[in-house]
This record gives structure tokens, C-alpha cells and sequence, in this order.
């Protein structure tokens, strides 16, 4: 059988926009470690570090779905470019209020808007694919490797701006990551050839794609894998300096990529017959199971392979719930609706990164972990009890092996 993923790649004029795409998003990995490592480095605390990453990651999701729609309405380029101007001002604010000393308002409030502003490349590429795709047996696939591809961006990221932020100036991962978001999306916005086409006037006025219940749930979803993710991004990166070993943090993050894209890799290959809402469910459950032994490893080594074996569950969690979006929302909305999972992810981001932040300090990296288990746990509960809103009709699937 012919590799799926190559079928995928030789859609016209994709490889150049999913390169771009890699390069635009690799600073999803890398601004809120960065900004951790970065303020630790000048004050010592972790829990200011959390609460910085955790404001960006909260007005990242709260101007996620405002952007989605902009995008509909507007056009990807138009809403893209002037996004990034702000992006960039607001870091350039955000390092000098950090090594300068200023007001500590002000180093929250330049997160803020830098949050607010990341180019939002993840979710466009996710659209764009659904506007070359729509209706073949290849979107799947195509959503999967954007999983994989986010996964490979966590594997890089991290351990990219580890390096650069313990080994050089503190300020080099930050700067680096800001540098990478300017060039990759440009390079994005460039790709005019895969931009889907603007929305018509009378669909930029319908309603909000959050009033679609199924989106509901999936948010809860995305809440909660965002709140694993950004538990493990702080909790492991202390644990590795509880240990001594500081500079390995990265690579106890890569670890978790590592699991995750390679379940990825798995998932969009396989020919499914289980409906995507009892996958989702299942999902959840595995990754409630894995997180457990990271509460009691206490070597450093011995954490990189249950690290691995906790990311195996993400991946899948993350592509059935983008999978069902596509099918549950209106056509219209679809950016909106994926932009509302990557506002669920940034929330949970910012809950766990600041709650296991606090943690941290008080009791010690391994009890922080427990946030991760508990959101997988909510998540899979409230999958398994909604099982009927995230049933796809079967006029709105547009080939059933999205379904299957």
C-alpha cells in the first residue's frame, strides 16, 4: 500500500506551506518555556515564571476564536500579517520589562499581548487542509500528520530553547522564538496558491461555533489536554533541576513528543472501524493511566521512558477531537471551531502550567503531576457521558472514513 502520508504531501503546493507552517508554529514550544526559564533564571521562582507562561497562554485563548473568525470573514494573509507586527512589538516590551526590572505589571501585560498575538499558523494549516481535502479519504491522514507535526514542533522547541536559554544568554530561546514566528509566518502568508477563499458576507454573521454542543465538549477536551501539557512543560523542567540535571529538561520534554508523535504516526495510518467519539474516550483514558507513575519516579533517566509512554495518548486525543470538529460544525465556521480547541488547549495550558507552578514550590515537582491525571480523568468522563453529542450524522460526513 502506498504511504499515506506521501499520498497527502504531494497535494499541489503543500510541501512548501506545511515547511512554512513547521516553522511558524515552533514557537508554540518554545515563548512559554522560554519565558519560565528565562524569569527563573532572574528571580528564582517558578511559580512567577508559571504565572507569566499561564497569562500568554490565556489570552492566546481568548483571542484564538477571534482570529478564527477574522479569518473566515477576512482572509487568512489579512488578519496573518498585522497579527505578527503586534506579536513581535509586544516580545520586544516583554524582554525589556523582564531585564530591565520594570514594573512587574508590565511584564504581565506585554506576555499578555504576545500571547494574545501568536501567530495563530496551527490552526490555519488545519483549515487549509480541510479546504484542499474536503470530502476525500486523505483529510484524516492530513489532520494526523498536522498532530505529528505539532508533536515533532514540541520535540525541537524544547529542548531548542532549553539549550539556547541554560548554555548562553537566558534571553536567546525568547529571541529565537520571536525570530522563528516572524520568518516562518511570512513565509506562510506567502503561500497564496493553498489560502482557502473568504467566507461569504451573509456565513460571517451566523452564529458563534461554540453554540454547536458537540464543540462543547471537544472544548473540555482540549481544556484538559492543555492542562496535562502544560503541567508536564512546568512540572518536568523542575523536576530535572530538583534533580540536579537542569539542562535535560528539554530532553524530558522531547520525551513526551516522542510518545506522541509516534502514536501519531500510528493513527493515520490505520484504516479504523471504531466510531472517532469511542476513540476520543478511550484516549483520554489512556493518557489518565500513563500519567500515573510519573508521581513516584524519582531518577532522572528513569523518568525519559515513562514520559514517552504518558505522550502516546496525546496525539490520538488531539486528532480525534479536531476530526470531529471538521464534521460537527458548519462549513463556514471551521476555522472559528478550531481556533475554539486551541483556546480550550491554552487555557488548560495556562491552568496547569500555573497551578503546577504553585505546586512546584510548595511540595515538589513529582506532586505537580497529579494535575495532569486528574484533567485527563475530568476529560474522559465528560467524553464518556456526552457520547451523543459528538455522534456524526451521516449527511453531514462528507466520506465515512472520516467517521469510522
Amino acid at each position: 500500500m502506498a504511504n499515506p502520508y506521501l499520498q497527502v504531501l504531494r497535494t499541489p503546493h503543500a510541501l512548501p506551506m506545511v515547511l512554512a507552517a513547521f516553522i511558524g508554529r515552533l514557537p508554540l514550544s518554545m515563548v512559554g518555556l522560554g519565558s519560565v526559564l528565562l524569569i527563573a533564571d532572574e528571580t528564582g521562582s517558578y511559580g512567577l515564571g508559571g504565572a507569566v507562561a499561564a497569562t500568554g497562554a490565556v489570552t492566546t485563548a481568548a483571542a484564538g476564536p477571534l482570529l478564527g473568525r477574522w479569518a473566515d470573514g477576512h482572509g487568512q494573509r489579512k488578519v496573518l500579517l498585522p497579527v505578527l507586527v503586534v506579536f513581535v512589538a509586544a516580545g520586544c516590551s516583554f524582554l525589556a520589562a523582564v531585564k530591565q526590572d520594570w514594573p512587574l505589571w508590565t511584564v504581565f501585560a506585554s506576555a499578555g499581548l504576545a500571547g494574545a498575538c501568536i501567530p495563530p499558523v496551527s490552526s490555519m494549516i488545519r483549515v487549509r487542509w480541510t479546504h484542499l481535502l474536503r470530502g476525500s479519504h486523505r483529510l484524516p491522514t492530513a489532520l494526523a500528520m498536522e498532530s505529528v507535526v505539532d508533536e515533532f514542533v514540541f520535540i525541537v522547541g524544547p529542548v531548542l530553547v532549553t539549550f539556547l536559554s541554560t548554555t548562553g544568554h537566558a534571553t536567546s530561546g525568547v529571541v529565537t522564538a520571536f525570530t522563528l514566528a516572524t520568518i516562518g509566518s511570512l513565509l506562510f502568508a506567502a503561500q497564496r496558491r493553498t489560502e482557502p477563499p473568504v467566507t461569504p458576507h451573509e456565513h460571517r454573521n451566523g452564529p458563534s461555533a461554540i453554540r454547536t454542543r458537540g464543540l462543547r465538549v471537544l472544548f473540555v477536551v482540549g481544556a484538559a489536554v492543555g492542562a496535562v501539557l502544560g503541567t508536564l512543560e512546568i512540572a518536568l523542567v523542575a523536576f530535572a533541576d530538583q534533580e540536579g540535571a537542569k539542562s535535560l529538561s528539554g530532553v524530558l520534554i522531547a520525551g513526551l513528543a516522542v510518545g506522541s508523535m509516534a502514536s501519531g504516526i500510528g493513527w493515520g495510518t490505520v484504516h479504523w472501524r471504531m466510531p472517532l467519539r469511542h476513540r476520543l474516550v478511550g484516549s483520554l483514558a489512556l493518557l489518565a493511566v500513563c500519567s500515573l507513575p510519573l508521581l513516584v519516579v524519582t531518577d532522572v533517566w528513569l523518568m525519559v521512558p515513562f514520559v514517552v509512554i504518558a505522550g502516546i495518548a496525546v496525539s490520538p486525543s488531539l486528532i480525534s477531537s479536531f476530526t470531529l470538529a471538521e464534521l460537527l460544525v458548519p462549513r463556514a465556521a471551521v476555522t472559528e471551531a478550531f481556533t475554539w480547541i486551541g483556546t480550550a488547549l491554552g487555557l488548560g495550558v495556562a491552568v496547569g502550567a500555573s497551578v503546577s507552578g504553585k505546586l512546584v514550590d510548595v511540595y515538589g515537582a513529582n506532586t505537580a503531576f497529579l494535575v495532569a491525571t486528574v484533567a485527563a480523568v475530568i476529560a474522559a468522563v465528560v467524553v464518556g457521558a456526552f457520547q451523543r453529542l459528538l455522534h456524526v450524522p451521516a449527511e453531514h460526513a462528507a466520506a465515512p472514513a472520516l467517521v469510522r
